[in-house]
């Protein structure tokens, strides 16, 4: 049996691909949903917390001057490496993500001469107030930033192909046999319409945090000074902050709005993966044609190929989503007795998911901007199925019979037994319908009738 090879270490390398091949199509969700994202908000939110306490002149403080306010807030405005670093090496010695940004704070409260208010610092706080409101910070920032916008060029492309082909009528695949013939653009537009119902559910999200102290109860609070409303207080203060206040909970926020997000998220996800897999059908059938990009190797042997590499990949990176979302969900929404720590790794994974879904969505738009709509293959398939107007032809026969135009009895049974099982042409077709016995105008309006015609009011639903 042979030996592993000793190999030497490589220089430091991402585990994750998105943060290896994949880092320019998510970078922008780094800002806010990496290690050092959720670190500026907590000084952010550590900081706010010490200039509303002030501003409330509690405990015998007063309002700090702008200047000192201003010089505060540059903590977070230009937090950076020289913070990144400073954290890491205290976090080292902590062993505590949230105290070393408190640490943080009073060392920078030291330097800019504020030290009469250091202990208001992390004041009457649970990590779980910092990050409760930390969390809601960042999710919120980068749905709102950098996810929704991502998801509404997808959805503003949709629209724009639904308009540009909705009148490309198209054969139907129910049970991926040939059906009622619609038109590309009412298809793109059913998409479309889909993504924005659940996109405004997405928009309208609440995101909530906790500022109760270590049970929820502000019983530290109360012991500093039992005069002040603190709940008002508390609630003023995490809604100043642009998030939505939860009064009533545990140590921690309960995550309900997480849940009730990521779902929704999964759910558009859901959508996208639908997307993806038919427009991958449609390439499969020549329905589109994929534009060659100039130097792109489509197979490593077979030089012809153009594989639709944008759809798989986004494909997957739905999959991997979708199921990180569905884990975030399960987790989340339990927490054992007041408190257990489940929540604090399962929700560093928020980037991951996010992270997945966004390389999807940038995939599908950059792929639906590289396919061309192949008219004449539309048509040369609709041309191939003329058994698709039985439907139309036994439907007019009933609404003759109905109107005493005809007598014919059971005109599904009689349509059947002309179509399934076997190709009926156009000139077979015309040949049944001359020998109905039906009303004049029905016979002229179904003679009249092809497959590429079949459409009903596609044109106008996708318009």
């Amino acid at each position: 049996m042979s030996s592993q090879p000793s190999l030497p270490s490589l220089p430091d390398q991402p585990l994750s691909p998105l943060d290896g091949r994949y880092r320019t199509a998510v970078a922008g969700l780094a800002d806010f949903l990496s290690e050092a994202g959720l670190n500026r908000a907590r000084v952010e939110v550590e900081v706010e917390w010490l200039i509303a306490l002030t501003d409330r002149s509690l405990f015998g403080t007063s309002p700090l001057p702008d200047a000192d306010q201003q010089r505060l807030r540059a903590l977070y405005r230009d937090f950076g490496q020289p913070e990144i670093d400073w954290l890491a090496e205290k976090e080292a010695v902590t062993r505590h993500d949230v105290k070393a940004v408190e640490y943080l704070v009073r060392d920078r409260l030291s330097t800019l001469g504020l030290d009469a208010i250091a202990e208001l610092t992390h004041f009457a706080c649970t990590s779980e107030d910092i990050n409760s409101a930390s969390y809601a910070l960042t999710v919120k920032r980068a749905v709102e930033g950098v996810w929704l916008p991502a998801l509404d060029a997808v959805i503003a492309k949709l629209r724009e192909l639904a308009v540009e082909h909705a009148d490309a009528a198209m054969l139907s695949r129910t049970h991926g046999q040939p059906a009622t013939p619609s038109t590309m653009g009412k298809e793109l537009a059913v998409f479309a319409w889909r993504l924005e119902r659940v996109r405004g559910r997405i928009a309208a999200s609440e995101y909530l945090a906790k500022f109760s102290g270590a049970t929820g109860t502000w019983s530290a609070h109360l012991a500093a000074d039992p005069d002040a409303d603190w709940p008002a207080i508390s609630r003023a203060y995490i809604e100043g902050l642009g998030i939505d206040f939860n009064p009533l909970t545990t140590q921690i926020e309960s995550h309900d709005w997480q849940v009730e997000l990521y779902d929704h998220v999964r759910h558009a996800g859901g959508i996208l993966h639908n997307l993806a897999t038919d427009i991958w059908t449609y390439i499969s059938l020549g329905y589109f044609a994929q534009i060659p990009v100039a130097g792109a190797t489509g197979s490593s042997t077979m030089p012809h190929k153009i594989n639709p590499i944008r759809f798989e990949n986004a494909e997957a990176n739905l999959e991997l989503s979708g199921a990180l979302l569905n884990s975030l969900s399960q987790t989340l929404v339990t927490s054992r007795m007041q408190r257990d720590l489940t929540d604090s790794t399962t929700q560093r994974n928020i980037g991951v998911a996010f992270g997945h879904s966004l390389l999807a969505l940038d995939n599908l738009r950059r792929g639906l901007d590289s396919i061309s709509l192949s008219r004449d293959v539309l048509l040369d398939d609709l041309d191939h199925n003329w058994e698709v107007l039985a439907e139309a032809i036994q439907t007019v026969i009933r609404a003759e019979v109905v109107a005493g135009r005809s007598s014919i009895t059971d005109p599904y049974a009689l349509l059947k037994d002309l179509t399934r099982g076997h190709r009926v042409g156009a000139a077979e077709l015309a040949e049944f319908v001359q020998k109905l016995e039906i009303g004049d105008a029905a016979k002229q309006r179904l003679l009249a009738l092809t497959p590429a015609t079949y459409t009903g009011v596609a044109e106008q639903l996708a318009r």
